[in-house]
């Protein structure tokens, strides 16, 4: 009955969402109108919506396009281009119905044809799209009619609906995924909220009201600009004068900075965000597991949890869950030891210690924080960390997905295979440590094929303690997610999965400035 209960539970949730409630509707409508100014601390230099690879990226796609699904405030699912979502008795198969009528910019209509071509893109190497492995288990995706769409899986794969909420998952038209599918790069054809005006990747992006988006009441903003502040203080100052409404991410010395400040709105939520210490497994020395667990043993955990999160935050235990996740496992928490360090170091033939480079993105500031912090700690083992930090374009070229010894940071995912299969199995979209262990890969197979909770439940148990006596990366600690906001802002809020945005739900107030 309890496994009944939860099928029709996945098939109608996106039904009862789709109901405005009572309370809702006696509620006064947002106010209509004006433009909103909010500030992002590096390029979206990328505007292809199956190509992006940061928040300020997802930011823009998400204004520019809809996917089949979204996530809410509190990572609940509701439905965006799809209505609703029915699995087949053994879960290998998912059926969506979709939204009749919605029209693409440039006047197209949507249908399922445009489903299918997406994530055909998607799924095709050649496409190279960060979200390929990141979308579930699909072998097929078959345009039924055009308001059909049905996803054939490899496997049973309950997590299907959340996982085509992905921010690389964007609905594109099927002339442009079976054609030039590059030309994505400088144009937008969604069926989003906005419409593109402006394209400036270092300075500005603008974006104005579509008045053919499939919800009328929405959006409520007539545009948004999205403007680049590489400096964090200026960022800070620039709400402080009013002249940005929303800061989308915020480091935690200027949400001190800002709280308190007359007209402005601090804003936090607990999510599962997190700085690693990435160790690239196939190079030596990092190619030995008592390595990496040596230097995990340096660590000083409550004292790096201040020193990176200064109090906003958790703490971490090696591996990419913490609470907010289901399916965590509190495993026993590795204390600093120093002398076990040296031990594990000698027997992996460093009774020395060696010498490293650890390399640091400059966005966010907490990537070299995280890096400074772990050099000082290891030293009292005989390691030293040469701690090199570079420009995060650089980064991107040079160093992400390359190099053996660098810090990364990471969203919150909606799931455990969400994360896992983005960073950590040897088919990871993103395999940076490429620690590629069989056994690891196995559980997380067979996770997310299974339905029984109490055995996925056991099974992810195993996955998290297996990571954690491996050590593919140190996770220290997990960051709350922080924002700020202008009083006259109404409807935004920090969302603990940090790449998502839902401006679409935004309006001002009286207060606001009048912008031309």
């Amino acid at each position: 009955m309890l496994e009944m209960n939860r099928r029709f539970f996945l098939a109608g949730t996106a039904a009862l969402l789709a109901m405005p409630s009572a309370g809702f509707a006696l509620a006064a409508a947002p106010a209509k109108g004006g433009t909103l100014r909010i500030s992002i601390d590096q390029a979206a230099s990328v505007i292809h919506p199956l190509l992006t690879r940061v928040n300020p990226e997802y930011m823009i796609t998400e204004l520019l396009y809809s996917n089949l699904t979204r996530l809410k405030g509190d990572m609940s699912l509701e439905p965006d281009l799809a209505e609703s979502w029915t699995p087949n008795d053994a879960l290998t198969e998912w059926t969506f119905k979709l939204r009749d009528g919605v029209k693409f910019h440039d006047g197209s209509p949507f249908t399922a044809e445009d489903v299918a071509a997406t994530f055909k893109a998607i799924l095709n190497p050649e496409t190279a799209s960060p979200g390929r492995n990141n979308v579930g288990p699909i072998a097929d995706v078959v345009a039924v009619d055009p308001v059909t769409v049905l996803f054939k899986l490899t496997t049973a794969y309950a997590d299907l609906p959340v996982a085509v909420a992905y921010p690389t998952a964007r609905i594109i038209p099927a002339a442009i995924a079976n054609g030039d599918l590059k030309s994505l790069s400088s144009k937008a054809v969604g069926t989003g909220p906005f419409k593109l005006a402006s394209y400036e990747p270092d300075r500005l992006i603008a974006v104005e009201r579509n008045p053919d988006y499939y919800d009328p009441a929405r959006p409520y903003l007539d545009r948004v600009e999205v403007q680049v502040f590489p400096d964090t203080s200026a960022e800070g100052s620039a709400m402080i004068s009013g002249d940005i409404d929303v800061i989308s991410t915020l480091q935690p010395t200027e949400y001190l900075r800002l709280d308190g400040n007359d007209g402005v709105d601090v804003l936090r939520v607990a999510s599962g965000q997190f700085c690693n210490i990435n160790f690239g497994c196939d190079t030596a020395p990092f190619n030995d597991a008592r390595v990496r667990r040596a230097i995990a043993l340096t660590v000083d955990r409550e004292a790096m949890l201040q020193f990176v999160t200064e109090g906003f935050g958790t703490l971490g235990n090696d591996t990419p869950l913490n609470p907010s996740y289901r399916f965590f496992k509190d495993i026993a928490r590795r204390e600093k030891n120093i002398e076990e360090a040296k031990k594990l170091l000698a027997e992996a033939g460093y009774p020395d210690g060696f010498e490293a480079t650890l390399i640091a993105s400059d966005r966010p500031a907490v990537r070299t924080q995280l890096a400074v912090a772990l050099k000082e700690m290891a030293k009292e083992a005989g390691v030293t960390i040469n701690v090199q930090t570079m420009p995060h374009a650089t980064y991107l070229e040079q160093v992400w997905k390359k190099g053996s010894f660098y810090v990364g940071f990471y969203n919150m995912q909606p799931t455990p295979d969400g994360i896992f299969k983005l960073l950590y199995t040897s088919d990871a979209s993103w395999n940076e440590t490429r620690w590629n262990n069989k056994d690891f890969d196995a559980l997380v197979a067979e996770a997310r094929a299974t339905t029984d909770e109490a055995k996925r439940s056991e099974l992810y148990t195993k996955a998290q303690e297996l990571m954690n006596e491996e050590v593919p990366s140190i996770v220290p600690a997990f960051f709350d997610v922080l924002a700020a906001k202008r009083s006259w802002v109404q409807g935004f809020e920090a969302h603990p999965r940090a790449s998502v945005f839902r401006l679409d739900y935004v309006s001002l107030t009286e207060d606001a400035p009048k912008r031309g």
